[in-house]
Formats: structure tokens, C-alpha cells, sequence
């Protein structure tokens, strides 16, 4: 018994390592580097995601994500900065940071991008502490099989997020009890 502990401290040891150092890898050195790096994952998301491109027609306005770097071995977490746009105009700077625990194991990064589809979504955004995707306005992850049934005349929620340019390994993704607050980059 007394060997199962000490195994269990280490892998809580290494996964507490892994998640402090996904909180530090994924942060962009200027304002200007996190600007460049969200207008290429946008680019990178439209090019392979059809959807993603006429979806972001009918949006007010976009938060990107560009480098999510998420790890974990039993706890885990994730963090990255992101950009808001409202049409060409940037409105401010985002961090994107969850914690988790249970069967996980593994390291990736990946760039999400949420479309905000309304004012309410806006303003919920500006006017809270952060967002916590999960509470608050009404989030559709879109994979495959929900893009297939998107259109312009579907559109009916307050936010579409995709996530992108996956690279790495973990047992499973996802944004849900993903908290969003707003930072100030040098």
C-alpha cells in the first residue's frame, strides 16, 4: 500500500510541473506578437474550416485563442492569451485558463476561437469578472457533426467556438469550465 502512495505523490508531483508549465509556455512575449499569432490562426481556422469562415460573416465579434497549451497526468490545466476583435478592431487581450483532475495523461496545444453572435455575448464578456464558458451565454463547441447542420439561418446561439490546429497528445479536449478573463499584455 505504502508503494501505491508514493506513486500516486509522484504523478501528482509531475502533473502539478506539467500544469504550472502550460501556464507559462503558451504567453505571448508583445501585444503585437499575440496580434500576429491570432491573425494567422484565423487564417490557419478559415482555411480548414469552411464554417468557421461564414460564421465569422454574421458575428459582431471574435475572441482567438492561438496557442492553448494544455497538460496533464491525473490534475492537469491548460492556459493561453487570445485576442477580441470586433470587426478589424481589437477591443482587448484575454487569458484562457482551466484546471482539471481525473484518468488524464498527456501534452498538446491547440488555438480555439470563439464567435460571439450578439450583444448580449459582448456585453457579458466586458461586464463580468471573466466568462467561464458553461455559464453564462449559451456556447456551441462545433465539431463535424454539428457543422453540418449550421447555416446562416441556424445560427440561433450566442457564441460558436472551434478548436483548431491540434497538435500533440491527450486523452480528450474540451472548453467547457474554461475561465476567460480579460489581461493586459506588455
Amino acid at each position: 500500500m505504502m508503494n501505491i502512495q508514493r506513486i500516486l505523490h509522484k504523478f501528482l508531483i509531475v502533473a502539478a510541473v506539467l500544469s504550472l508549465g502550460a501556464t507559462t509556455m503558451a504567453k505571448a512575449d508583445t501585444v503585437e506578437d499575440l496580434n500576429r499569432e491570432a491573425n494567422q490562426a484565423l487564417k490557419v481556422l478559415y482555411q480548414t474550416n469552411p464554417v468557421a469562415k461564414q460564421i465569422s460573416r454574421e458575428a459582431k465579434a471574435v475572441l482567438i485563442f492561438p496557442n492553448i497549451i494544455k497538460a496533464g497526468l491525473v490534475f492537469g490545466g491548460s492556459y493561453g492569451e487570445g485576442v477580441l476583435k470586433e470587426g478589424p478592431v481589437i477591443d482587448g487581450y484575454y487569458n484562457s485558463f482551466s484546471a482539471s483532475w481525473g484518468l488524464q495523461a498527456g501534452a498538446q496545444s491547440y488555438g480555439y476561437a470563439v464567435f460571439l453572435m450578439n450583444d448580449r455575448a459582448i456585453r457579458y464578456l466586458h461586464k463580468t469578472d471573466g466568462w467561464e464558458i458553461g455559464v453564462g451565454p449559451t456556447v456551441v463547441v462545433v465539431d463535424e457533426g454539428v457543422a453540418k447542420n449550421l447555416s446562416t439561418s441556424t445560427l440561433k446561439d450566442d457564441a460558436y467556438a472551434f478548436i483548431f490546429d491540434q497538435q500533440g497528445l491527450m486523452l480528450s479536449l474540451s472548453i467547457e469550465g474554461t475561465k476567460i478573463s480579460r489581461i493586459h499584455p506588455k
